[in-house]
C-alpha cells in the first residue's frame, strides 16, 4: 500500500507549533502505524472508526493556534487585567505563604502533579505516605479518630457531612429527615448544603443555634467554629443537647485556629470538616484547595471519599493503600457513600508538607501571631470608637461602625488596594492571616479612624479566645512533623517520597477512561502567576477582569467543541459535573411541571459515579443491559423507556461507550429518549475520542460534563485536582448553577455546586493554554492520533491478548479492552503487578469488565513508548504461557510474585524458580533505566480488616 503522510503543512507554518510538542508520534511514525492498520491517512482511519451518521464535516471555529511563547504572552496580557488587592475578606479563604521548597518541589513538579489516583499502591507509596500524613494532621487537630485523604472544598464537605448524618440516622430506622444549619456558617456552606438537601428531599432548617431545639425529626446539625462573623463559641452544651435528642453534630472548622482552640472532638462533635487552604495553598480565585473530613470511629465506614490505610506487603512489611475499597462507586454504584471518585490529593500533599515544614511549634507560632495581630487590631478599633460584634475571635472581626458608613470604609480601603468583607451599611468584616504585619494593622487603624475623632474609648473589647476554649492537648507528635524544618531536610524528604511513585515522568500511564496525556510545562506556568494565584474568590468582579475574560473565552471554546449553547465552569471535579448536569435536567423538568420525572436510565457498563450522582440528584436508577459487543442493548433500552415513559427524566450514556467503541445507534437512542420526554446526559470521560470529529451536541445529548483533567490537559495530581464543567443545550442554559455570594446567575434555580463561584478557577488557565496552542486543526489531529494509538496497540497485541470489544470495521475508539479471562492460572491483577517490573503503570484493571485490562495510550505518547508497552505485554504473554503450559510452578512464578522491589532482588536469599535477572530485567531496555516498585504486593484484605489510617498507627504497626 502506498501510504502518504497524514499531514502536509505549508512551508510558512510556524516551526515551533505546539502541536509538534503535544502529539507524540511523528508524521513518519503516524504513516508507519497507519500502514500497520491498513489505512492511507488519519482521515481514512477516523472515517472508518466513527459512524458516518455522527461525523461533523465543518471544522471547529476556534482562533488560529499560538506557539507556546505567543500563548503565554497573550495570557499574560489577559492576567494583567486582574488587580491583586490585599484581601481581608475571609469567609474560609486566606492569603498564605507557600514555602518555596513546596512550591517548586510539589506544586510545580511533574513528579507530583502527573500521577493518577493511587490504585496501584506498590508504585504509589510516596503520595500515599503524604496523604497518610495529611490524615494524621487532620485527626490530631480536630481531635477525631479518622480522617479521609481530602474532599473537593469546605462547602462540599459540609454537604457530605449532612449526607453522612442522614445515612446513619436513616439506617437506624428512626426516619429522621431534617438537618439543621447555623446561620452563622459561611454563606457558601449554607447554600451548597441547601442545594444538596433539596435534591435528596432533606428538610433543611437554617437558624440560630442558640435557640435551636433538637427534635426527633433532625438527623444532625452543622455549626461553624470559629463562625463566619469570627466568633469562637462554646458548643459543648448545644452538642450535649443534640446528642441527647439523637442528632449528630458537624463542626466546620479551621485547621490553623485549631492549633490554639479546643478541638471539636473534645467538645463532642461527631464530624469535623473544613479547608486546608491556608496551609500553604494559594488562593487561586477559589481553588483548587483540599478540604478535610474527620469522624468518630463509629462512622468510619460511612466516610465519603478516599481513605489511605496501612496494610502489609507480601513480606509482612508495612504497605500503604487506599482502604475500604468496597465503598467505591464502581462496586456500590447507587448505594455508594458519595459520588466523589478523586478529590484534591496534590493540594492535600501541599498542606501536609506545610505542616511538616513548620512543625507543631511553627504552626502554633503562626496562629499565635495571627491571633495577636487580630487582638491588637480589635483593641485599636475599640479605642477609635467602633464596636466588635463578636466578643471572642481567632482571626476575624465583624465591626459595627461609628461615625462612618460601610460604603465610605470600602471606598477608602479600595483606594489603598484593600478588600474588606461587605456585611451591610453599618457593618464590615475583616480577617487577619499569615501575611499580615504590624504595619498592616497600623494602616487598617488609620483607615477606620474618622477624621473628626482619633480616640474614644467608649466601647469594650472582648477576650479573644476564652480560656475554656483554649487548646490543652498536644498535636503532631509523630516524628514526620518534627524533623524536616530546614530546607535541606524538607527537600530530601519530598524527593524520597517522589522517588517511590511512578508518574508520567517515568513512562506512559495507559489507564483506560482516564486519559493520562501530556501536561505541558507551558500550560502549567500561569498557575503560579500572582495575577491568577493571589485573588480571593469573593473579590469584587472589577478586580478580576482578566479571570472573567479567560473564563469567557474558555467557555466559548468549550461550547464550540461540544456543540452546546452554554457552559458552567463551576463544578470542580468530574463527579461534581455529573451532579450539576443532572440537577440542570431536574430543574428543567420541574419548570415544566414535570417533577414526577425521576427515573434515570443508566447502562450497566457505566462508570460507578453515574448511578451515585443520579441518586444524589434525587433520581431513581434503572439499569439498562449491554449486548455481547459491549453496546447498549437497544431492545432492553426501548423496553425500559416504554415501561417508565411517564416518569422518565433522562438517560446517562458514555460515548464512545465505556467499552471503548463508537455505537452506531447513538442518535436513534437519543431520539427515543427525547420522544419519551426525557433528556440525554452524556458522560464526558471519553470526549478525547470526539473533539473535532463529532460532538455531544451533534450526537443528540442535552448535557455533558467535560473532564478538563482528561481531554484538556489539567494534571490529575495523584488523585486530584480536577475540573468538571458542564455544557448544555440552549433550552437548559437558564438552569446552569448560580452562586449567591457574587450573584452569579442571579436568581438561578440551582444553587452553588462548589464553594467558589468558578470552582477550581486557577487551573482553568491550563486548559485555556492547551486549546489556544492547539487550535482547531491540532485538537482534531489529537483525537485522530488517540484513535490511531489505541488501534495500533490492539492490532500489535491481538495474537497475545484478544481485544474484547470492537466497533464498526473492527476498530476501537481511543481505548481497547484486553481480555485475560481465557487464562486459567493467571489473573488480570497478576499482569498489572508484573507490568510494574517493566516500568509501567497498569491499564485500568477489571473495569468495566472483570478479568480485563482497559488500555488508553492517548495522543501524546510517541510510537517508541507504545512499542515499549507492546514489548512488555508480549513478554508477559510468554511468561503466562510458561505457567499455563505447566513449565513453571503455578503459584511460585514471575507473575504471582510480582512486583519485585530492589531489596527483594538484591536480598541475601533467593529461593524462586527463576533468576533475579528475569525478575528485574525481563527486557533489554530496562538495563538503561529501571523504575523500582517500593514494596512487594500489597495485602488488600488485611488492610480492610485491620484499618489503620494515621502515622501513629503505622509506627505502632512497624514496632509490632
Amino acid at each position: 500500500m502506498n501510504v502518504v503522510s497524514s499531514s502536509s503543512e505549508p512551508s510558512t507554518a510556524h516551526p515551533d507549533r505546539f502541536i509538534r510538542r503535544h502529539i507524540g508520534p511523528s508524521d513518519r511514525d503516524v504513516a508507519a502505524m497507519l500502514s500497520e492498520l491498513g489505512y492511507a491517512s488519519l482521515e481514512a482511519l477516523s472515517d472508518a472508526a466513527v459512524p458516518a451518521a455522527i461525523r461533523v464535516a465543518k471544522p471547529l471555529d476556534l482562533p488560529a493556534p499560538l506557539t507556546e511563547s505567543e500563548a503565554l504572552a497573550r495570557l499574560r496580557t489577559i492576567a494583567s487585567q486582574n488587580q491583586v488587592f490585599r484581601s481581608l475578606i475571609g469567609m474560609g479563604y486566606y492569603d498564605t505563604v507557600t514555602p518555596a521548597v513546596i512550591q517548586r518541589n510539589i506544586l510545580e513538579n511533574p513528579g507530583w502533579y502527573t500521577q493518577y489516583t493511587p490504585y496501584q499502591s506498590e508504585i504509589s507509596q510516596g503520595r500515599l505516605e503524604g496523604l497518610l500524613n495529611f490524615q494524621t494532621l487532620v485527626c490530631d487537630l480536630t481531635g477525631l479518630d479518622i480522617a479521609n485523604a481530602s474532599l473537593l472544598d469546605e462547602a462540599t464537605a459540609c454537604a457530605e457531612a449532612m449526607m453522612l448524618c442522614h445515612r446513619v440516622k436513616q439506617g437506624d430506622g428512626t426516619g429522621r429527615n431534617a438537618f439543621f444549619v447555623s446561620h452563622d456558617c459561611h454563606p457558601q456552606n449554607v447554600e451548597l448544603v441547601r442545594t444538596r438537601a433539596e435534591a435528596i428531599g432533606v428538610d433543611l432548617v437554617v437558624g440560630d443555634w442558640r435557640s435551636f431545639v433538637p427534635e426527633p425529626r433532625f438527623c444532625g446539625a452543622l455549626v461553624q467554629y470559629p463562625d463566619t462573623r469570627g466568633a469562637v463559641e462554646d458548643f459543648s452544651a448545644f452538642t450535649k443537647a443534640s446528642h441527647e435528642a439523637g442528632l449528630l453534630v458537624v463542626a466546620a472548622t479551621d485547621l490553623l485556629a485549631l492549633t490554639l482552640l479546643k478541638p471539636p472532638g473534645e467538645w463532642g462533635a461527631d464530624v469535623a470538616v473544613g479547608s486546608a487552604q491556608r496551609f500553604g495553598v494559594p488562593l487561586g480565585y477559589g481553588g483548587p484547595h483540599a478540604a478535610f473530613f474527620a469522624v468518630r470511629d463509629a462512622y468510619k465506614r460511612q466516610i465519603p471519599g478516599r481513605l489511605v490505610g496501612v496494610s502489609k506487603d507480601a513480606r509482612g512489611r508495612p504497605a500503604l493503600r487506599l482502604s475500604l475499597g468496597t465503598r467505591e462507586q464502581h462496586i456500590r454504584r447507587d448505594k455508594a457513600t458519595s459520588n466523589i471518585c478523586t478529590a484534591q490529593a496534590l493540594l492535600a500533599n501541599m498542606a501536609m508538607a506545610y505542616a511538616c515544614y513548620h512543625g507543631p511549634e511553627g504552626l502554633r507560632a503562626i496562629a499565635s501571631r495571627v491571633h495577636g495581630l487580630t487582638t491588637q487590631l480589635a483593641q485599636g478599633l475599640v479605642q477609635i470608637g467602633h464596636s466588635i460584634v463578636n466578643t471572642n475571635w481567632f482571626d476575624t472581626l465583624t465591626l459595627q461602625l461609628k461615625g462612618v458608613s460601610a460604603a465610605e470604609i470600602h471606598r477608602l480601603a479600595a483606594a489603598q488596594h484593600i478588600n474588606l468583607r461587605p456585611v451591610d451599611s453599618t457593618h464590615v468584616g475583616l480577617s487577619i492571616d499569615e501575611v499580615s504585619s504590624e504595619a498592616e494593622i497600623a494602616r487598617l487603624l488609620d483607615l477606620f479612624t474618622p477624621p473628626s475623632r482619633k480616640s474614644s474609648g467608649h466601647s469594650t473589647v472582648g477576650e479573644g479566645i476564652p480560656a475554656s476554649l483554649s487548646r490543652a492537648t498536644a498535636f503532631l507528635r509523630h516524628p514526620v512533623f518534627n524533623q524536616y524544618h530546614s530546607e535541606t531536610e524538607m527537600l530530601r524528604y519530598l524527593r524520597r517520597l517522589e522517588s517511590k511513585d511512578l508518574s508520567l515522568c517515568h513512562s506512559m500511564i495507559p489507564l483506560g477512561s482516564c486519559t493520562m496525556k501530556l501536561n505541558a510545562t507551558a500550560e502549567m506556568f500561569p498557575v503560579s502567576w500572582p495575577e491568577f494565584s493571589k485573588l480571593h474568590p469573593f473579590a469584587p468582579l472589577n478586580q478580576a477582569r482578566g479571570y472573567q475574560q479567560m473564563f469567557s473565552e474558555l467557555e466559548s471554546w468549550l461550547s464550540e467543541i461540544t456543540g452546546f449553547a452554554g457552559v458552567s465552569l463551576q463544578p470542580n471535579a468530574g463527579s461534581q459535573g455529573e451532579y450539576a448536569g443532572l440537577l440542570v435536567i431536574r430543574a428543567w423538568h420541574e419548570s415544566r411541571n414535570e417533577a414526577h420525572r425521576t427515573v434515570c436510565l443508566i447502562p450497566v457498563s457505566a462508570h460507578g459515579t453515574n448511578p451515585a450522582s443520579a441518586v444524589m440528584a434525587g433520581f431513581r436508577v434503572v439499569p439498562v443491559a449491554c449486548d455481547a459487543e459491549g453496546n447498549i442493548d437497544v431492545t432492553d433500552l426501548y423496553a425500559k423507556i416504554a415501561t417508565h415513559r411517564s416518569e422518565l427524566a433522562c438517560l446517562m450514556v458514555t460515548y464512545p461507550s465505556t467499552h471503548g467503541v463508537f455505537e452506531a445507534s447513538i442518535r436513534d437512542i437519543a431520539a427515543a429518549v427525547h420522544e419519551a420526554g426525557g433528556q440525554v446526559y452524556m458522560d464526558g470521560a471519553n470526549l478525547n475520542a470526539q473533539v473535532g470529529l463529532t460532538s455531544p451536541g451533534h450526537i443528540g445529548a442535552d448535557v455533558c460534563h467535560l473532564n478538563l483533567h482528561k481531554t484538556f490537559c489539567i494534571p490529575h495530581g495523584g488523585g486530584g485536582p480536577g475540573v468538571g464543567p458542564i455544557g448544555v443545550a440552549e433550552h437548559l442554559v437558564p438552569f446552569l448553577p448560580g452562586h449567591p455570594v457574587v450573584n452569579l446567575g442571579g436568581e438561578a434555580p440551582i444553587g452553588p455546586i462548589s464553594a467558589a463561584p468558578w470552582g477550581s478557577a486557577s487551573i482553568c488557565t491550563i486548559s485555556w493554554m492547551y486549546i489556544a496552542m492547539m487550535g482547531a486543526e491540532g485538537l482534531k489531529r489529537a483525537t485522530q492520533v488517540a484513535i490511531l494509538n489505541a488501534n495500533y496497540i490492539a492490532r500489535r497485541l491481538e495474537t497475545s491478548f484478544a481485544t474484547l470489544y470492537r466497533g464498526i470495521n473492527g476498530l476501537v475508539a481511543h481505548e481497547c479492552i484486553l481480555d485475560l479471562r481465557p487464562f486459567k492460572t493467571v489473573t488480570a491483577e497478576d499482569v498489572a503487578k508484573r507490568l510494574m517490573d517493566y516500568g509501567f503503570h497498569a491499564p485500568t484493571l477489571s473495569w468495566p469488565v472483570a478479568g480485563t485490562l482497559m488500555v488508553e495510550p492517548t495522543e501524546s505518547e510517541p510510537r517508541a513508548e507504545l512499542d515499549r508497552f507492546i514489548e512488555a505485554m508480549t513478554s508477559i504473554h510468554q511468561e503466562i504461557l510458561a505457567i499455563e503450559e505447566g513449565r513453571i510452578d503455578p503459584k511460585n512464578n514471575l507473575l504471582k510474585n510480582a512486583p519485585h522491589p530492589a531489596d527483594v532482588v538484591c536480598g541475601e536469599t533467593w529461593d524462586r524458580p527463576y533468576s533475579r535477572f528475569q525478575a528485574a530485567f525481563p527486557v533489554q531496555g530496562l538495563r538503561d533505566f529501571k523504575f523500582w516498585p517500593a514494596i512487594a504486593r500489597t495485602d488488600n484484605v488485611y488492610g480492610d480488616r485491620n484499618l489503620v489510617c494515621s502515622c501513629v498507627g503505622m509506627e505502632a504497626y512497624s514496632n509490632a
